[in-house]
């Protein structure tokens, strides 16, 4: 799991990103597919979001920092 650190990694979040969001708006945001995020979460490589009243999963500024670090890791390793 990756720390809250943003060492070496240039991370752009706009002004218009809101406090919470689902899984499909971070998914648009960094370019990946919610898949890739439920399964990263599965893999234990990003923490587990919090849940709402319903159970969907909600995502804070903070979880899209984590999953935008690890989308760009693995960017750079290929």
């Amino acid at each position: 799991m990756l720390g809250n650190g943003t060492k070496g990694i240039k991370i752009m979040i706009s002004d218009e990103i809101k406090k919470r969001m689902t899984i499909t708006e971070v998914a648009q945001i960094v370019g990946i597919s919610t898949k890739t995020i439920v399964r990263w979460e599965k893999l234990g490589k990003i923490k587990k979001p919090k849940r709402d009243w319903r159970s969907w999963r909600v995502y804070d500024e903070n979880d899209l920092i984590q999953i935008r670090q690890l989308h760009e890791i693995l960017i750079e390793v290929e």
